[in-house]
């Protein structure tokens, strides 16, 4: 990497900090509400996170150096990749839709089923799956001490050099950099009551009347918690095409209670985010917002009402440096 690029990246590095760590808008917090402002303060190495960074584009993690990361997590637009389910390694359809990764470090469990605990056995995970990316770590470890550039960052990091565990220390310190503060809700949230529009209020209130926030609140309006798809009603009940993915966290735990189970996703990207659902079928916002009154709610909600919900989820999403104007 020549001089310039290096000092090129810096500077853009330099104001991912600055929005990570130095958001810190601390006035009159609505404490009681079931949605929390993101405030973390987090601690950021500065050259872990450009190392995270180049890990994250680079598809040299991946079998046949032909995705990576950035390929099912588009940060541009929001942090997926926009399709119904992902396309794996080779071109093939996937079977499960993409979350965002923007905010996934705020999520108490990783995968819509929860198998990975942490940002770190994420990446562990995708990088071996026969699914994602095909490889293994000591191909990775090899790739990477042929590049130009890598050994000696990762020398000046870490004392053991290139390995899978300092691998996953750098990108999981990127990933976990990717929080979207400053939304206008958190700006409603923070005492700015012009944030938000008399609609948007109006629909953050029937949020919390009809019980979405119930499963839906936290800093990261969602994620952190399990829930059976179809509370109220079936959802799979007429389906003649149910996969092993749609049993949801009874593939990790085989227990019969968590047949259907899955991690409730976050709210905050969603606008930007379609389609919706584990399975991808809800084509768009209001959409989703249909499904979640017939299975989840099994309560009836006028057109107006279900708008106005939409219109309260769409400010929810924040800022970041990462994503396209």
């Amino acid at each position: 990497m020549s001089t310039q690029k290096l000092t090129l990246e810096s500077i853009r590095i330099t104001w991912i900090v600055f929005a990570v760590v130095c958001f810190a808008f601390v006035s009159d917090v609505r404490a009681e509400e079931p949605i929390k402002p993101i405030l973390e303060e987090i601690e950021v190495n500065v050259e872990k996170l450009m190392l995270g960074r180049m890990l994250f584009y680079d598809p040299r993690l991946s079998k046949d150096n032909t995705v990576s990361c950035h390929s099912c997590h588009n940060l541009g637009s929001g942090g997926d990749d926009g399709r119904k389910v992902s396309i794996r390694i080779g071109g093939r359809s996937g079977v499960i839709n993409t979350p965002t990764v923007f905010n996934s470090g705020l999520n108490f469990k990783q995968f819509w089923d929860g198998r990975a605990k942490t940002v770190e056995d994420l990446i562990d995970i995708h990088v071996q799956s026969p699914i994602y990316m095909r490889s293994t770590w000591p191909t990775v470890v090899s790739k990477f001490y042929q590049h130009e550039s890598y050994p000696d960052r990762f020398k000046l990091l870490y004392p053991d050099g290139i390995n899978r565990k300092n691998i996953k220390n750098a990108l999981g310190a990127f990933i976990k950099s990717l929080i979207t503060p400053d939304s206008r809700f958190d700006q409603y949230l923070g005492g700015d009551d012009t944030a938000l529009s008399t609609l948007e209020k109006h629909g953050y209130a029937l949020f919390k009347s009809y019980g979405c926030a119930s499963c839906h609140q936290g800093v990261n309006a969602g994620g952190n918690m399990f829930r059976v798809f179809g509370v109220v009603n079936d959802y799979f009940k007429n389906r003649d095409d149910i996969t092993d993915t749609d049993l949801g966290r009874y593939n990790v735990t085989g227990q019969a209670a968590d047949r259907h189970v899955f991690k409730v996703p976050s709210l905050r990207m969603a606008i930007l985010t379609e389609p919706y659902l584990h399975d991808g079928s809800a084509v768009t916002l209001r959409d989703a917002v249909d499904v979640m009154f017939e299975f989840q709610l099994g309560r009836e909600a006028s057109d107006g009402d279900k708008e106005a919900i939409v219109a309260f989820i769409k400010t929810l999403v924040g800022e970041s440096i990462d994503l396209s104007p």
